[in-house]
């Protein structure tokens, strides 16, 4: 598998393209559950693909890159990346996965993405896992989706590069008291632990979708909210967890930022910090991080890369 900082990608793969449409992979017909059964009684489905199944399932939408590096963090033995695909086409075939690309004007994409069907449902169910997967969930636009997938790389990035990483949680739900509404932040979130002491990361990815900067000024309104009416333990956060804002490229930084700003958003509580899909590819994350600050001789924000050790190898 070609690493990280090997890959000379110039535009984030999670970027939203124009005209780009989401293109059924996966297998039509119908398999029974007997057939299934039949197959984990021969040993053709077997603790490994459940494994593939529970992950799919934590994840919602993910790519099979992205599911063998969580499996090789895990320690779960899984010999190459071809492998994972043979599994992963065992389990499309038996309609317990299926799969999807994204098709646009410059072709089709260069990743396949594997989600959920009813039958991995039903076996998730029968093992006595959570499973709130319904059919609706594969119909997501496909902006949703990238935010997804970006987010998955992120903590990704978080659990294999930086020696503090914790834990993750992949769907964090925050309450924003005065609003009387929870959301979710769209990337997830990393829990960094160092000499005893701990602190959380929540990721929130931005993608040019359609109306965007709309979405985003409510977003941060009911992120201000929470900061601004936090309390120990709210939300189930120790303390007060760091807000990264994670954009499709260096520009779109500097636009997230003037967003934010014009529509006077900012949060009051901590520094908003920012980063991009490719700086989640460095080889290590401790430089990663960007700050906006006023510059002194012109009056006018900057952008500044900010150094964080705790994000360190």
């Amino acid at each position: 598998m070609v690493e990280d900082n090997e890959i000379k990608a110039v535009v984030s793969p999670f970027a939203v393209r124009e005209g780009e449409i989401k293109t059924f992979d996966g297998k039509d017909g119908y398999v029974s559950m007997n057939q299934i059964i039949h197959k984990i009684n021969l040993g053709h489905i077997n603790e490994l693909h459940f494994q593939i199944i529970e992950l799919v399932n934590e994840f919602e939408f993910i790519t099979s890159r992205q599911l063998f590096q969580i499996l090789q963090w895990k320690g779960i033995e899984i010999a190459s990346q071809d492998k994972l695909n043979n599994k992963l086409e065992q389990l499309i075939k038996s309609k317990i996965l299926t799969r999807y690309y994204f098709n646009g004007e410059d072709g089709k994409g260069i990743y396949r993405i594997y989600c959920l069907e009813k039958m991995g449902k039903y076996l998730l169910n029968s093992r006595g896992i959570e499973c709130k997967w319904q059919p609706t969930d594969n119909t997501k636009p496909v902006p949703m989706i990238k935010k997804r997938l970006a987010g998955n790389q992120t903590i990704i990035a978080y659990l294999r590069k930086v020696k503090a990483f914790d834990s993750y949680t992949v769907k964090p739900t925050i309450t924003a008291k005065q609003a009387g509404k929870t959301f979710k932040a769209t990337g997830g979130s990393v829990k960094l632990t160092k000499n005893g002491k701990s602190i959380e990361f929540l990721f929130e990815i931005i993608r040019r979708e359609p109306d965007w900067e709309k979405k985003l000024v409510d977003k941060m309104r009911l992120y201000n909210d929470f900061y601004d009416n936090y309390q120990i333990m709210d939300s189930g956060f120790q303390s007060m967890p760091q807000l990264i804002i994670i954009c499709e490229d260096e520009k779109n930084m500097a636009e997230t930022f003037k967003t934010i700003v014009m529509n006077q958003v900012e949060l009051k509580k901590i520094k908003m910090y920012f980063s991009t899909d490719l700086r989640q590819n460095e080889e290590t994350l401790a430089k990663t991080l960007v700050e906006f600050r006023i510059d002194e001789a012109t009056g006018k924000y900057k952008m500044e890369n900010v150094e964080v050790k705790l994000l360190g190898i």
